[in-house]
């Protein structure tokens, strides 16, 4: 089983070696994670991957090895499969039972409701409409449905009508080495460019060479600045969630950015840009960066660029304590006010079709919000976007 883990990791490009596996077998003797799968995934993790770059594609061999070791390893040798449990707690509804369920009427309104629940519960609940369980038809909880509703304890998004989400998540870093399918994006954003001499002169002035030579009568070498485009670029990129369907097509663009432009800085954020922004998803939660230190480091002649789908619930965007994932004390739309009256030269690129960005209120709002300057993330958007920004 070990032997075919590591060789499933070497054959999706982690760079692992016998030692390391040797480590990790050392550990396994000595009982260091005992007969937690948890544990186990954090000791291989920890001894097995060197970058962090490789912590997602580890994740997916992890997952594909050792799928169902959990129930293998339940109290006694005896646990119900994971298999099993999802079926009996997955609540399909027909349509017309999707129509009777209402909303509770607000934001607001749902979070003084999940405090009242969860000062009456007293016990784990499935199914009903009232308690936080699961398979049911309640705002709260996991694995039913409801058009408004608290995620908590599902691993990821069923029906995207959660308007907070109360699980640890981990977001995957976007490669900025991937090969691009086409050279038309980077063509595309050529067309930001202002070029400078700027720098210390270490390029060969060949013109200025011949010159000096034929004036003074002797050999005089003319040294010049390189030539490199002046263009400084802030591009923040939301990533997870909905934006998990886009990730190769914002990873061409990331990659194509990273050769175009020498001045520039990028941030994750995740659905609506608020008072914090991180450089690493690794790191996301203990290593966060104040917007306001963002806004204060980089001056005005930046150029801002977003790339997200703004698909997420209007409240992030219109309501102080609206995020998914935290309690907000402003709205999105003050921090987006403030970014782009800070850098007045900004565009949004949505991975979205153009025909499908009236059917979600919160890309109106986000489209209104930017005055229009909302573009699709195709060649012939990236090309409108750059002639926006000159």
């Amino acid at each position: 089983m070990f032997i075919a883990f590591f060789e499933a990791l070497k054959a999706a490009g982690v760079p692992v070696s016998v030692r390391e596996y040797l480590t990790l077998m050392e550990a396994m003797d000595r009982d260091v994670a005992g007969r937690q799968v948890d544990a186990f995934y954090y000791l291989a993790r920890a001894s097995l991957v060197k970058d962090e770059r490789h912590l997602d594609r580890f994740d997916q061999v992890f997952g594909r090895c050792f799928k169902g070791l959990e129930g293998a390893l339940g109290e006694e040798g005896h646990s119900i499969p994971g298999d099993w449990l999802r079926k009996l707690t997955e609540k399909h509804l027909t349509e017309e039972e999707k129509a009777q369920i209402e909303a509770l009427g607000g934001l607001d309104k749902l979070l003084e409701t999940l405090k009242q629940r969860l000062e009456e519960q007293k016990g784990r609940h499935q199914g009903g409409s009232k308690w936080i369980g699961t398979g049911g038809t309640s705002p709260f909880g996991a694995y039913g449905y409801n058009p408004e509703g608290v995620r908590i304890g599902q691993e990821g998004n069923r029906n995207f009508r959660a308007v907070k989400v109360w699980d640890k998540r981990d977001f995957k870093d976007l490669d900025d080495t991937v090969e691009l399918g086409t050279r038309n994006i980077k063509v595309a954003l050529r067309r930001l460019r202002k070029f400078a001499r700027i720098g210390a002169a270490e390029e060969l002035d060949l013109d200025g060479t011949i010159r000096e030579t034929a004036r003074q009568g002797w050999l005089d070498v003319r040294l010049r600045p390189e030539r490199r485009n002046a263009v400084k670029v802030l591009l923040f990129l939301d990533v997870g969630g909905s934006m998990d369907w886009h990730v190769a097509q914002v990873e061409e663009l990331f990659s194509a950015a990273r050769a175009e432009f020498k001045h520039l800085e990028h941030f994750y954020f995740h659905n609506c840009v608020y008072e914090g922004v991180w450089k690493s998803n690794a790191r996301r939660a203990t290593e966060r960066i104040p917007l306001f230190d963002v806004l204060h480091t980089y001056p005005h002649d930046y150029k801002l660029i977003f790339v997200g789908d703004a698909s997420m619930s209007p409240y992030e965007i219109t309501y102080a304590n609206g995020s998914v994932e935290h309690n907000n004390a402003e709205p999105g739309k003050v921090w987006l006010e403030r970014l782009t009256t800070t850098y007045p030269k900004a565009a949004w690129l949505n991975p979205v079709p153009e025909a499908h960005w009236g059917y979600t209120d919160s890309i109106r709002l986000v489209r209104h919000l930017m005055e229009g300057r909302m573009f699709p993330l195709t060649v012939e958007g990236i090309d409108a976007a750059m002639r926006e920004l000159t």
